[in-house]
Order: C-alpha cells, then structure tokens, then sequence
C-alpha cells in the first residue's frame, strides 16, 4: 500500500496515528476518462493517487483544455479553493489511466490539523510545496522558452512523457502539439 508507506516515510506519524487516518480514509478505483471534480463542483476530498494518472485542467470559452497539472503515483491533488475557501471549482480532475486514489475527507484533515501538530506540520508541506510548484509553473510560463518549459517538464515528471499524448503535454506546456514536435525533433537532434 504506497499511501500507507507514503505516510510513514514523509510524516512522523506514529503507527497509531497512521492506522487511524487510513481508516479514515476510502480508496477508490475510477476508469480511465472518469471525471473525479467536475468544474463547479464543491468537492470534499483531497486525491492521492495509489496508482494511475490524473490531471488537473481547466476549459476555457473556446472549448480548449489547459492542463494545469499532472498527478502520478504518490502525489496528493485538491481544489484549494474549494477546499479552503468553500468556492465552486475553476478546474476538472480526470483519470488518464485506470486509477486508484484515497479520498481525504477536507474536514478531517482540518480537524486533525487542529489536534494533531505531527500533521498540521505534515499538511502545511503539503501546502507550500503545492504553492512552490505553481509559483515555478508561472514562472516557467512567463519567461521561459517553451523548449526549456519542455526540458522542465521531463524533469518534473520523467516517467509522463511516455504515459500521455503529445497533445496533453503540450497543452500543459501552453504550445501547439505542432511546436512540441518540433522542439523533440531538435533536442533529439542535439543527441546526435
């Protein structure tokens, strides 16, 4: 069970408090296309992914996707503002894969982060590394090129490029699938 051995490796939980919060916890298998969030939903769950991919994304007025991010094995996902402010959803979480994840319940976590300062520690890196992520990813989308967007990208998830379709990562890259084949053309020229 890698939420189990995520746990135990990441917080100082004892294996009481584990225990308890798996128990707390309820995995779910979903199907590959399967809408876990739906935008507009109020969703009362936090996602770890056990197994499969999801992705995080948002449509906009012309019907376009645009991936915000990529949840493989061991990464948590959640609709902060819903989460913390009680706001109907801006994005869609999706299975990529056939995917299995634990719901975490929002006020359990913001229970147990009142009792708990082991977890209120452990929620608060969760927290800031989420926010590291995104001020990275908007950083990267401001100023970077989209060559080094894509070089960023293979180091963030080294094992996606070869679980989705060009067309994914170039929408979470803010390119044209035309231009990601480019930019893998040249790097690969480079190689040589």
């Amino acid at each position: 069970m890698q939420f189990q051995q995520f746990l135990t490796q990441n917080t100082q939980f004892s294996d009481d408090e584990i225990t308890k919060m798996l128990s707390l916890c309820m995995e779910k298998e979903f199907k590959k296309g399967s809408l876990l969030v739906r935008e507009g939903d109020k969703p009362l769950f936090s996602f770890f992914v056990e197994k499969g991919l999801l992705k995080q994304y948002t449509i906009d007025a012309k019907g376009k996707e645009h991936i915000l991010l990529f949840a493989p094995e061991n990464w948590f996902v959640s609709i902060r503002e819903s989460e913390f402010f009680n706001l109907p959803s801006s994005y869609f979480i999706e299975a990529i894969e056939d995917t299995v994840v634990y719901l975490i319940k929002h006020q359990f976590l913001f229970e147990l982060s009142l009792k708990e300062e082991s977890f209120l520690r452990f929620n608060d890196r969760l927290l800031h590394n989420h926010i590291l992520h995104l001020q990275k990813r908007i950083t990267f989308m401001q100023s970077a090129s989209a060559e080094d967007r894509y070089i960023e990208f293979i180091n963030l998830y080294p094992d996606i490029t070869y679980r989705v379709p060009q067309s994914m990562i170039a929408s979470y890259l803010g390119i044209a699938p035309e231009s990601l084949s480019r930019i893998r053309k040249e790097l690969s020229d480079k190689k040589e």
